[in-house]
Order: structure tokens, then C-alpha cells, then sequence
């Protein structure tokens, strides 16, 4: 799989993703329903804590694609829904410390919502991703 990033401003690279990417060469794509900050019980973790939050259901994302002999190298876009968009922002560097070493900066969009499907989750992310 091939990825040209379409960039015609950069403010958007500066925020750790393209505003387009051409995807060419695909033969496998992967859609990801929403993953969040629960365990392997489906039961949320870390109340009141984006960050945390954040980076669970980052690492419930891997899971997911690791089950699809997939990483984040291979996610094409993203869809985030927070809670809390102002704070969800000052912890979005942690997005780039999981994707930066995949040199990935997938298409994303981030919609702040009233609240998630299970009271308490803050942060809810999903992914489409192709190899």
C-alpha cells in the first residue's frame, strides 16, 4: 500500500495529520467500530481522567488491528469523539507519541458530543485502515 499525503495548507501537519491522503495498492481494508476506555469486560476505566482514557482506548485500538494482523501504520482515517474537545486537545500529543513512530498521520475528524454510549467514557476513537 502506497500513502501520498495531500496537504494544501500545512497547519494541519502541525497538528500531527494530513487533510487528505491517496491510498493506492490496498487489498485489505479494516473498519473499526469506536473503541474506548473499557477492559477486556467492556467496563470503563479511569473516570474522570482523559488521558488516561485517551491512551487505553488507543490501546484497545491496537488490539483491534492486531487481531487483523494490522498497527497503526496501516489506519487511513479516524473519527474522535471527546466529551471535552479543549481537553481532549491538551492531550493530543499523546496521539502523536502511538503514531509518530509509524511516521502515520491519518485523516482525522474530532466532534465534541453531550456524552459517549456508557456514562463516564470521555474519549472515543475509530479507525478505518487498509494494507
Amino acid at each position: 500500500m502506497q500513502r501520498t499525503a495531500v496537504n494544501p495548507w500545512d497547519w494541519s501537519q502541525k497538528l500531527g495529520y494530513n487533510q487528505a491522503e491517496i491510498i493506492e495498492g490496498a487489498t485489505r481494508q479494516l473498519i473499526c467500530a469506536g473503541q474506548t476506555a473499557v477492559d477486556g469486560k467492556g467496563l470503563p476505566q479511569h473516570p474522570g481522567d482523559m488521558r488516561a482514557q485517551i491512551s487505553l482506548a488507543l490501546d484497545n485500538l491496537e488490539a483491534v488491528l492486531a487481531g487483523a494482523d494490522m498497527t497503526l501504520r496501516n489506519v487511513i482515517r479516524l473519527g474522535i469523539y471527546v466529551t471535552d474537545v479543549d481537553e481532549a486537545l491538551k492531550h493530543f500529543e499523546v496521539l502523536g507519541v502511538r503514531f509518530g513512530p509509524f511516521q502515520a498521520a491519518p485523516p482525522m475528524t474530532l466532534l465534541g458530543v453531550d456524552r459517549l454510549a456508557i456514562p463516564g467514557l470521555l474519549f472515543e476513537i475509530e479507525a478505518t485502515a487498509a494494507m
